[in-house]
């Protein structure tokens, strides 16, 4: 190789960008959360991760949460919660937790099954979305919902997906996408970051075996039947996606795997490949 193709190759790593903000969905750690909650952040923490997002508090208050980031010098920009939170007599306590956590993103990550099977489910959705999104944000909290992959599945020839971007407030309804699910829902990514410029400021970063049936025979799973593997460790091609985080305004990615063999394992092996990834 001559010195003018080596300085080249050197210019073009320059030039690519590294992946910041890599965090942690602890759902992936979650057994290991409700045995030893401080002890889990620790080895969290001593990863390398920065940032994590919450699936529950673990029976602990705001308050100490809060503490045991700080003790461990971890953030939490975002957690999630489930859609029964959404209502209007519970939301403004969990904005209010999320404030003082420190969350600046609150996540809905499922709508169950008897809300889908309604007619107009994701017109209704799509209102509870708004209305929760106007709250939290004269809180300064941003409300998000996180895809799974039914939302891949048209509904009277129609994705939900698309239904939720055009009925949604922009400005009160971000999303965090599951890069496995929309890739397991034969969807590309890339196409919604080009429709929906910046709409997409979190997203999951976990990697798939092989593409499972879709749509799945009895309806969606949380990962029981889906041979998920560590970032890196699967078919889904990272530097083709995340070369496009800019344009879809991503700001924090977090891991997960669904049911891992071993969870800190997982994530670190995940942690280990974002890190040295320049897209």
């Amino acid at each position: 190789m001559t010195a003018g193709a080596i300085l080249s190759r050197r210019f073009a790593w320059a030039a690519e960008r590294k992946i910041e903000h890599i965090g942690v969905q602890l759902y992936t750690v979650r057994d290991a959360m409700k045995e030893d909650f401080d002890g889990t952040l620790a080895k969290v923490a001593a990863v390398g991760y920065k940032e994590v997002e919450f699936a529950g508090y673990f029976d602990h208050s705001p308050k100490d949460v809060r503490a045991a980031l700080e003790r461990h010098g971890l953030v939490a920009p975002s957690a999630h919660v489930d859609y029964q939170s959404l209502s209007p007599d519970t939301w403004p306590k969990v904005i209010e937790a999320a404030n003082i956590v420190g969350h600046k993103y609150i996540v809905n990550p499922w709508i169950g099954d008897d809300l889908r099977k309604q007619p107009d489910a994701w017109k209704q959705a799509s209102a509870t979305f708004n209305r929760a999104g106007e709250y939290s944000k004269k809180h300064d909290v941003q409300f998000a919902y996180h895809n799974h992959w039914f939302e891949f599945e048209p509904v009277d020839g129609k994705l939900p997906y698309d239904m939720l971007l055009a009925d949604c407030d922009p400005n009160l309804v971000k999303m965090e996408m599951d890069l496995c699910w929309i890739t397991a829902g034969r969807q590309d990514p890339l196409k919604y970051f080009a429709k929906y410029p910046g709409r997409f400021p979190l997203v999951h970063v976990k990697d798939l075996k092989k593409l499972p049936p879709f749509p799945a025979e009895g309806g969606q799973n949380f990962g029981d039947t889906v041979d998920m593997a560590p970032v890196g460790g699967g078919l889904i091609d990272w530097k083709r996606i995340l070369a496009k985080s800019q344009e879809a305004g991503i700001k924090h990615y977090f891991v997960e795997h669904d049911k891992p063999s071993d969870g800190f394992a997982s994530i670190k092996a995940s942690y280990d490949y974002l890190k040295d990834l320049r897209v």
